[in-house]
């Protein structure tokens, strides 16, 4: 089972967090059948998010992180209590490698463009953050996201391993008296369901909403976070345009 554990040094000057995500890598790898290189890009946001997702207090609080750049996969990522989805545009990107043989996510991801930190608290307007993105290799770029935009000094690593290394989340504090504070289990949990799909379509008109029914009688929709499939027919179509004229 995958976790958080947060600690504080002895002399109470770093506050670490290390998480194993080998099972929300998985689940994403497989939900999505995504390449090597769409593993570990996704793997990397999705262990960031899960990360600074664990941070927010509020209970309704969640976070998400979304990559715009000149790249081939365009990924995205949410998070609450630690929990994570996430998708990226393209799963078969081509997988290339640095010359020393790692996989070359800031190709795949892009340099040029930005990262992007949505909180929303629950309690009104989101707070949206936005840095430039430094390597593509995502770490750095959460790095520079909390020296620029948050003012707090952070280190960030991450890495999706073809192997797990055990024991190895907090090496980075050895020689350091540690106290454990806190281990939370954390999950790839997509929250889409029918209610939610319905409510999107608030965004619709009738007509647009009428059109989007098939040859079938049919409309169905596709959750972007778990490829989860939902169908709508027509009398339930129908019922929710009836519903709306109720309500004005």
């Amino acid at each position: 089972m995958d976790k958080i554990i947060r600690c504080i040094t002895g002399d109470g000057s770093i506050i670490a967090s290390a998480i194993d995500s080998s099972d929300i890598v998985a689940a994403a790898q497989q939900v999505h059948k995504l390449s090597p290189i769409a593993t570990a890009a996704l793997g990397r946001l999705l262990t960031g998010a899960s990360l600074m997702g664990a941070q927010l207090k509020q209970k309704r609080a969640a976070l998400t992180l979304r990559i715009k750049s000149d790249g081939e996969l365009g990924i995205a990522s949410a998070t609450s209590d630690g929990n994570v989805r996430g998708f990226v545009q393209n799963p078969n990107c081509k997988t290339e490698y640095h010359s020393n043989g790692k996989l070359n996510v800031g190709k795949a991801v892009g340099k040029n463009g930005y990262l992007y930190v949505i909180r929303d608290y629950g309690t009104g307007q989101p707070y949206n953050g936005v840095v430039e993105l430094v390597s593509g290799e995502i770490a750095e770029d959460i790095t520079a996201y909390y020296a620029n935009s948050e003012q707090i000094p952070t280190v960030c690593a991450l890495g999706v391993l073809v192997a797990k290394d055990d024991g190895g989340a907090m090496m980075a504090l050895d020689g350091f008296n540690v106290e454990v504070l806190e281990e939370r289990p954390v999950h790839y949990y997509c929250t889409c369901s029918k209610q939610r799909v319905e409510q999107s379509f608030a965004t619709l008109t009738d007509d647009q909403l009428r059109g989007l029914v098939n040859s079938k009688g049919k409309v169905e929709a596709i959750c972007h976070y778990c490829n989860k499939h939902y169908l709508f027919d027509k009398k339930e179509i129908d019922n929710i345009i009836e519903k709306r004229k109720s309500k004005k």
